[in-house]
């Protein structure tokens, strides 16, 4: 079945890879081409459906970089999702295949593509009939589904242009484009900065983050101005947070083996993040379609999921379980005190991995999570002091719930694609023989090296994806705008650019932006 799959999407149509080696310039015109073409596509609204109708999905549109009722309604969705799944059947060993050969890649691209098409028109259809996207009327429901089906194709082959002519990939692009336009409107958009919080909330965060804060201050009301600006603070916290984390790495020492001696030595940097975002992107996603089906079951009457609000947010269920608790309308000073407690425990935890690296050099990681822990105990005591009526068992464990969610997602995803790319020791290793890479003080030897890199790329694998998955659901505690899942994508696809950039690029980099990115 696999094969005849794979003999399909041969024939579908594809972008072609270029035949020469492209230049700085020409990948950033190509990767600007096809911004401006996505965010176009996010302005030309859908034919035949309500323009009355509110968008209940806000964290969809920041997870796949989508605008509902837009041509790019599904955004990077199907695509996602597809990969979910392939995944999964091929890191079960479901569907055994060598993705490490040239024959089993093309086989996996290949049935994703296909998988892909197949998803939107599914999705399409699930948000038309799940009142996501509501059609006028009846009549024009299948007429939307398939704008809503051609919108998602169009998006993966404007992936699969920028995967092979520009930088990056389009999933990253897509979202950061997205998150970094959610974040200027919830800054400066008093109709933009609110979306996905309770209606209590709304009354407080009904403008911009700025301009609230500003007006707040002209009649004296301080201490509103402040909670105005809790946002705005968390972004800044869960942006230092992302940034600090980056910069963690192994450090692996290697040389090019030649005839006439070693060449070259080196060190080779294994990352903290070492399979990146790809975790979070995927657990993200899982939990935007369990929400998509959810709403479309209760839609239908079927409650085995969970009930939700007119607003779209699940009020019960297992599906309020796995919702951020600040954003499932709970109450608005219980809401506030997640906030209170999340942003207290950020700049413990910077505060104190800070002095970490002053005082000692090191041990930073561990005095950021003694930190973060005092800064939650504080936060319970002066909630305690506060807001005594919040501290129920249940307000304390749905957060606990909501991280654990993404810290067992994320790494169940990190060991999947790690084995699934070719990231694994096993193939690392055969990278450094096909190379004539070596490690110093160790025997030119695949084996040998493999059982080196055994030392760190599985904890790597495990630990990084636990702990990008803690800041995903951290960050989505603080009310940071554009989401704390979103924040925490898009710092790290513009740090994974930058890197891609100056390694690749340096050379033709003009020397104006080279001195800009510095």
């Amino acid at each position: 079945m696999t094969d005849f799959l794979a003999s399909i999407a041969s024939k579908l149509p594809a972008v072609a890879a270029p035949d020469r080696k492209l230049t700085f310039k020409e990948k950033i015109k190509w990767t600007a081409i096809v911004l401006v073409v996505y965010l176009a596509m996010g302005s030309i609204i859908v034919w035949g459906v309500d323009p009355n109708a509110v968008s209940q999905f806000e964290f969809l549109e920041i997870v796949f970089g989508s605008k509902f009722g837009s041509l790019i309604t599904l955004g990077i969705g199907p695509i996602v999702t597809a990969s979910i799944i392939l995944q999964l059947l091929v890191g079960s060993k479901i569907l055994n295949w060598d993705t490490k050969s040239e024959e089993g890649k093309a086989k996996f691209m290949g049935v994703q593509k296909i998988l892909a098409i197949s998803f939107s028109f599914i999705e399409g259809a699930a948000y038309v009939f799940a009142g996501a996207v509501p059609a006028l009327s009846p009549e024009f429901s299948i007429v939307v589904m398939l704008q809503l089906a051609a919108g998602g194709i169009l998006v993966m082959f404007l992936d699969e242009i920028v995967s092979k002519w520009g930088i990056g990939s389009g999933i990253s692009l897509f979202i950061a484009a997205g998150v970094s336009k959610t974040i200027f409107l919830g800054m400066f958009n008093p109709l933009e900065s609110s979306g996905g919080l309770p209606d209590v909330a709304r009354k407080l965060f009904s403008e911009g983050a700025i301009p609230a804060f500003a007006e707040l201050l002209s009649v004296g009301e301080p201490l509103a101005a402040l909670q105005t600006m809790l946002p705005l603070i968390a972004t800044v916290i869960v942006f230092l947070i992302v940034v600090f984390a980056q910069d963690i790495r192994v450090e692996i020492p290697m040389a090019f083996a030649l005839p006439y001696g070693k060449f070259g030595g080196r060190r080779w940097p294994l990352k903290f993040f070492y399979s990146s975002n790809i975790p979070v992107i995927l657990t993200a996603a899982v939990l935007a379609n369990m929400q998509v089906v959810g709403r479309l079951l209760f839609s239908k009457g079927i409650t085995i999921l969970g009930t939700y609000t007119d607003q779209g947010n699940p009020e019960s269920g297992l599906m309020s379980l796995l919702t951020s608790p600040v954003r499932t309308g709970q109450g608005f000073s219980q809401t506030l005190g997640i906030v209170y407690v999340a942003i207290l425990a950020g700049i413990f935890s910077l505060a104190f991995a800070f002095l970490a690296v002053k005082l000692w050099k090191k041990y930073a990681l561990r005095w950021a999570a003694v930190g973060a822990i005092v800064g939650i105990a504080v936060g319970i005591l002066l909630l305690a002091f506060f807001l005594p009526a919040q501290l129920t068992l249940m307000n304390a464990l749905r957060p606990i719930l909501y991280i654990s969610v993404y810290v067992i997602g994320s790494i169940i995803f990190s060991i999947f694609w790690v084995n699934t790319s070719g990231m694994d020791a096993q193939s690392v290793a055969d990278q450094f023989r096909e190379y004539s890479i070596i490690m110093p003080g160790f025997r030119h030897d695949p084996r040998i090296i493999e059982k080196v890199l055994e030392r760190y790329i599985p904890a790597l694998t495990v630990l990084g994806g636990a702990f990008v998955g803690f800041l995903a659901g951290y960050a989505d505690l603080t009310l940071a705008l554009g989401t704390g899942t979103g924040i925490l994508l898009t710092t790290m696809i513009v740090y994974q650019l930058y890197e891609q950039i100056m390694s690749q690029h340096y050379n033709d980099i003009p020397e104006r932006v080279k001195k800009f990115i510095e």
